[in-house]
């Protein structure tokens, strides 16, 4: 077998970890719904056939979905982000060269392996549902590029029973010549518009477009993007992402928030959640911001919204330093007499722990024994679940919280919600 790209796409990704744990809902309309359940962001095939669109607000559908019989879901971040877990180290059994792309897809670079491609694809399509539970489509190509798209036309074409492969030069013009130009992965809306008033509408156009316009109105990046339309590998595997520049943790209230304790008790866990992110890229925040807004939508209500940012002295990832600058930003910027739906924090000014400038008179810095405390609360939170450990400023009961009406159990992360089976 020649060197190829595998995608792997986990198929309706939210609404499959919602099946793993409830069989009876697999020929069953399902939808999974967004924070505060407010739009639905997931739909099985059974709801997709019936019309109903992605984005759409619940309230909007909720009378089509109960006459249907369609079984409704929260978000359920925690769950969705160990059964993701769970799909990665199964693919990393079939090669040590992967790139994580997202929640639900990896690319797989395959060099070596004997025999038929497609066959290899289909026994990692079937370990990856039999240890997990979770079906994917694979798309296979020369490219990362093809390997895209042999992935979007394998989960439409159920004839090719979830792989799809392109590494043949007539099956991907034909591909090519019905995509749409604007379909391509790495176009974005404003080069989609361009090509289209060029007269470039279908990816073979684009890939047959002269290099020099392409180069000149798209940049070297629409070149690349056209040569992996030819088959020319040039997007490599990104295997270690680049640690994240800023780290936002925000979410929208379950209700209108007016007590100056419950808005301390969110940032203080919003803080803890984007600490916990902070230490486990192994670096130190210089910098933080928190802010606070209202409903815009409730027009009979006073608007505000506003931000606050300081520079620390000191680059730390100890959560209870972070909690306390919070809490002193948050107590500059709440005013009195306001609804708030939203409050967040965001860390900036990132760098690598071991990087951070120290101030000769400061003991603001994280010791040993700090980082050890922090290691230690987030080693048993992994292996607990999150929040075994908390911190006091966080809350108990936390009424602040998203709405969540329709949330299953985290069936994987907590020992109280682990499934049961009756002999």
């Amino acid at each position: 077998m020649n060197p190829l790209y595998f995608l792997v796409d986990c198929n309706n990704f939210y609404v499959s970890c919602e099946r793993v744990f409830a069989p009876g809902l697999r020929e069953r309309p399902v939808v999974v719904l967004s924070n505060n359940d407010g739009n639905v962001v997931a739909l099985s095939n059974e709801v997709k056939e019936m019309g109903l669109p992605f984005g759409a607000p619940f309230f909007k559908v909720k009378e089509l979905v109960r006459k249907e019989g369609v079984a409704v879901f929260s978000s359920n971040y925690t769950l969705y982000g160990d059964m993701s877990r769970r799909v990665m180290n199964c693919l990393e059994g079939f090669t040590p060269e992967m790139e994580i792309y997202s929640i639900d897809e990896a690319f797989l670079f395959i060099r070596g392996a004997a025999g038929d491609p497609v066959e290899y694809a289909r026994r990692i399509r079937e370990t990856v549902k039999q240890w997990t539970g979770i079906p994917v489509t694979i798309g296979i190509a020369p490219t990362k590029t093809l390997a895209k798209l042999a992935s979007r036309i394998g989960k439409r074409d159920r004839s090719c029973r979830g792989v799809f492969d392109l590494n043949d030069g007539g099956r991907a013009d034909r591909a090519l010549e019905a995509t749409g130009a604007g379909d391509v992965w790495g176009v974005g809306r404003q080069y989609a518009e361009l090509l289209r008033r060029n007269g470039i509408r279908t990816a073979r156009q684009l890939r047959d477009a002269p290099e020099r316009w392409v180069r000149r109105h798209m940049t070297i990046a629409g070149l690349r993007t056209v040569w992996e339309l030819r088959g020319v590998p040039c997007i490599p595997l990104d295997e270690l992402p680049a640690p994240r520049k800023g780290i936002v943790s925000s979410r929208s209230f379950g209700r209108p928030v007016e007590r100056p304790e419950e808005l301390r008790e969110a940032v203080a866990a919003y803080t803890a959640r984007a600490a916990e992110k902070l230490r486990a890229q192994k670096s130190v925040a210089g910098s933080i911001t928190v802010f606070l807004s209202t409903n815009r939508f409730r027009e009979d209500d006073p608007q505000y919204s506003t931000g606050v940012t300081c520079r620390l002295p000191v680059p730390s990832s100890y959560t209870p330093r972070l909690i306390h600058v919070a809490g002193r930003l948050l107590d500059r910027i709440y005013r009195r007499g306001y609804r708030y739906k939203k409050a967040g924090v965001m860390l900036y000014e990132i760098m690598p722990e071991g990087d951070a400038q120290l101030d000769l008179f400061s003991r603001l810095h994280d010791t040993d024994r700090t980082r050890r405390l922090m290691q230690a609360v987030d080693r048993v939170n992994r292996a607990m679940g999150r929040h075994t450990l908390h911190f006091a400023a966080e809350g108990i009961a936390m009424p602040w919280q998203m709405r969540r009406e329709f949330l299953s159990k985290r069936f994987t992360t907590h020992w109280e919600e682990l499934p049961v089976v009756l002999a």
